[in-house]
């Protein structure tokens, strides 16, 4: 990379049209927490403009505030100047790399996330913890009370693991039942593979049962958000070009994903590959068939599930499906297709939990309180399943259901609506 190119990009953001109006504050997850300026939206903005001028150093303290930012996006959609703080943070992130490279994130994101068997291979020993009955016997024992208090919310953030990936289980070609109206590709995310395997299988079916032979590639790699978000836009660049060219050779009508931050990360490839003359052209025309899931079904002519669901259920907005793709409607209304099903909406749907892809590891105190407040508000709604469309999500809601001992369970849609799709045939 050349020195300087992302300090550059940040003065096409508008970094100098904060008129500090303060709107940004009242959305802004981390200073609400924190009360201090500089975790706000207008004093990151403030400490790009500084940088950027060479008013300031880039110094550590700075490149910490950029990698507290949440990148929730709620700073973005009520900033009247229409400055993007979050897109800010990014670029300052990827300016340390280019004056302070980590190796580190060459060998995780390029050596390990990057190559999906290696991947696998490392969380092997989560799925035994979870297959070989060692986990059950933890929590029985509450054994997990002598851990540290961060390693028990790690612990707890893992969803119920199947016993070997997705990508290995699931065939490539599922037909369509019945007549085939869409050959639609499925992009099956890292942490669905790994960690969600009964959600996106159900995806799988859902899709197939509504006339979709569904084509899912394995030869797919991570959707590059991780490396994004790090700094690494190179590394996403390359990751893009694999799925590109995976998605090219299964020749389908569309690319769905159950996953929102994979989703907001794929309709973003012909911004991520625009100046690679090679690459732009082919970007645009895979991000133009990109959908989410919800986004996809409620579009079609869906068949309306027979089965009854009897459950209190209440919504959690991801942050990269409802502000990173203007999606919010379509899930809610995948729930309400469901009998016997009451959708609750719970107060401040739409804020971010705290999960914020690795937060809970990297500023766990900022993390907690947010998630703090979300939990009150799904206590409030008094809800038996909280319904939400992003692993990241998820994993830190169950953090949450554990430190509250809450009686709930915490799931995708698109798995409530294959339930009551398969209550019909039992």
């Amino acid at each position: 990379m050349t020195k300087n190119t992302n300090l550059e990009a940040i003065s096409k953001y508008k970094s100098l049209n904060c008129s500090h109006c303060g709107l940004c504050l009242s959305v802004c997850p981390t200073y609400r927490e924190s009360l201090n300026e500089m975790a706000s939206p207008r004093g990151r903005v403030a400490l790009a403009h500084q940088s950027l001028s060479g008013e300031l150093a880039l110094s550590p303290r700075v490149f910490e505030q950029m990698y507290s930012c949440f990148a929730c996006m709620a700073c973005r959609d009520i900033c009247p100047a229409g400055v993007l703080p979050d897109v800010l943070a990014l670029h300052l992130r990827q300016v340390q790399e280019e004056l302070q490279p980590a190796g580190w994130k060459n060998t995780l994101f390029h050596g390990l996330v990057g190559r999906m068997n290696r991947l696998e291979l490392a969380t092997l020993p989560l799925r035994l913890y979870q297959s070989l009955g060692a986990r059950s016997l933890v929590n029985t024992l509450g054994m997990t009370r002598l851990m540290p208090k961060q390693m028990r919310d790690l612990e707890a953030m893992l969803p119920h693991l199947p016993k070997r990936p997705l990508r290995k289980a699931l065939p490539e070609v599922t037909r369509a039942y019945g007549s085939e109206r869409f050959r639609a590709g499925f992009f099956l995310g890292c942490a669905q593979n790994l960690m969600f395997a009964v959600e996106s299988a159900a995806a799988v079916r859902v899709m197939a049962r509504n006339g979709c032979t569904v084509i899912t590639p394995k030869n797919t790699v991570c959707c590059g958000m991780p490396a994004d978000g790090y700094g690494r836009q190179d590394l996403a660049q390359e990751q893009a070009k694999q799925n590109i060219a995976a998605f090219e050779r299964a020749n389908v009508d569309v690319i769905v994903t159950d996953c929102a931050t994979c989703g907001s990360t794929l309709k973003r490839y012909e911004k991520l590959l625009a100046a690679d003359p090679e690459w732009a052209e082919r970007a645009s025309a895979f991000q133009r068939k990109v959908r989410d899931i919800s986004e996809f079904l409620m579009d079609l002519p869906l068949e309306k599930p027979v089965g009854r669901l009897e459950l209190k259920v209440t919504y959690h907005d991801p942050c990269h499906l409802r502000r990173g793709q203007g999606v919010w409607e379509e899930p809610r209304g995948l729930l309400q297709m469901i009998d016997g099903l009451e959708l609750i909406e719970m107060s401040e749907a739409d804020w971010c939990c705290g999960s914020a892809g690795s937060q809970l590891i990297t500023h766990y105190d900022t993390s907690l309180k947010v998630l703090g407040r979300k939990m009150e508000n799904v206590k409030a709604a008094s809800a038996q399943v909280v319904a939400s469309g992003c692993p990241g999500c998820q994993m830190q809601l169950n953090v949450g259901v554990r430190r509250e001992s809450l009686a709930v369970k915490v799931t995708h849609p698109v798995e409530l609506l294959d339930r009551a799709y398969r209550v019909r045939s039992s």
